[in-house]
């Protein structure tokens, strides 16, 4: 099992281009199942072998089990179990195995939840917070202006080049899941954040070394080397900190504001979608109950029978 997981992560990596972080997930989720079954058959590190033709769907019921009285939460489990349907969809379309096994194994129910979002107000008062005064003020302002005013993934974010963004027609160039590209357009808030930014960008790159100066990264981190998911996540916990009335505000949320603003300001479904770079117009549905909620209080106001 352990040769072909290895086989399938060269084929996710270099064959459909997957991100680093998908490819990471993929690799946890499926060493996880190998370990499961060497545990159950006590086999210690010398002797790790597991015939993937022993495995069927009896056995990753019993492991999805073992997830389940490990307490894992049901989004976890629901993707590990989609990783193994993936796996094992490789694995028969190889000719290695008959049948994917995991597709005979039920997920388990989630709960959809609404995407966390903030007031335009509250955007408003969020992108106050940074010192502009500072040199990291002025990239946290940057940051949070482009995560806001072009819809961007944290991921999209920190992997921008200098020659991705063009300031005289305020659009980036990201490279979204799958590595697929598409053009954003961003307002003069964030081309006034990007500006200031770039102006002090030099100093950050100054303070890293010179065999470790990354001089394409638009975003630097203290040490001037291109800056993490990580990072900007505490950056923004730093700020929500600050915010008395904010809570659970994490990057991500950021997205969803822009989304949900532009479908209240009545943008259209579609364009959202390509905006966003959503696969499928389902992904980016899920902001109509966010609006819904607007609607019905607007009916609610304003309705003489409400």
């Amino acid at each position: 099992m352990q040769d072909l997981i290895e086989k399938f992560l060269d084929y996710l990596k270099y064959e459909k281009n997957v991100s680093e972080h998908t490819l990471r997930n993929y690799r946890i989720d499926l060493e996880q199942f190998h370990n499961f079954f060497c545990l159950k058959e006590g086999r210690g590190s010398e002797n790790r072998i597991i015939d993937i033709k022993q495995i069927d769907h009896i056995s990753i019921r019993e492991y999805v089990a073992g997830l389940h009285a490990q307490h894992k939460k049901k989004a976890s489990v629901a993707r590990k179990l989609a990783s193994l349907r993936t796996f094992f969809a490789y694995l028969c379309r190889e000719g290695i195995v008959e049948v994917n096994h995991a597709k005979n194994v039920s997920s388990p129910r989630l709960e959809r939840r609404r995407p966390n979002h903030l007031t335009v107000e509250e955007v408003m008062c969020f992108m106050e917070m940074p010192d502009l005064e500072t040199v990291l003020g002025r990239r946290d302002r940057a940051i949070n202006e482009l995560l806001y005013g072009a819809g961007l993934r944290v991921s999209e974010l920190v992997g921008l080049d200098l020659g991705d963004i063009d300031l005289k027609n305020k659009t980036v160039r990201v490279r979204g899941k799958g590595q697929k590209e598409r053009i954003v357009p961003f307002g003069v808030h964030a081309l006034k954040a990007l500006e200031m930014y770039l102006a002090v960008r030099e100093k950050l790159l100054a303070k890293a070394p010179l065999d470790k100066r990354e001089t394409l990264a638009v975003f630097l981190n203290y040490q001037g080397t291109r800056i993490t998911a990580r990072s900007i996540g505490r950056m923004i916990d730093k700020y929500v900190k600050q915010c008395a009335d904010m809570h659970h505000i994490s990057p991500h949320s950021l997205r969803h504001s822009f989304a949900t603003h532009l479908l209240d300001a009545g943008a259209d479904l579609r364009a959202i979608q390509e905006l966003l770079g959503h696969a499928r117009l389902s992904t980016t549905q899920q902001y109509t109950h966010v609006s819904m909620e607007r609607i019905i209080k607007v009916y609610d106001e304003t309705h003489p029978k409400a």
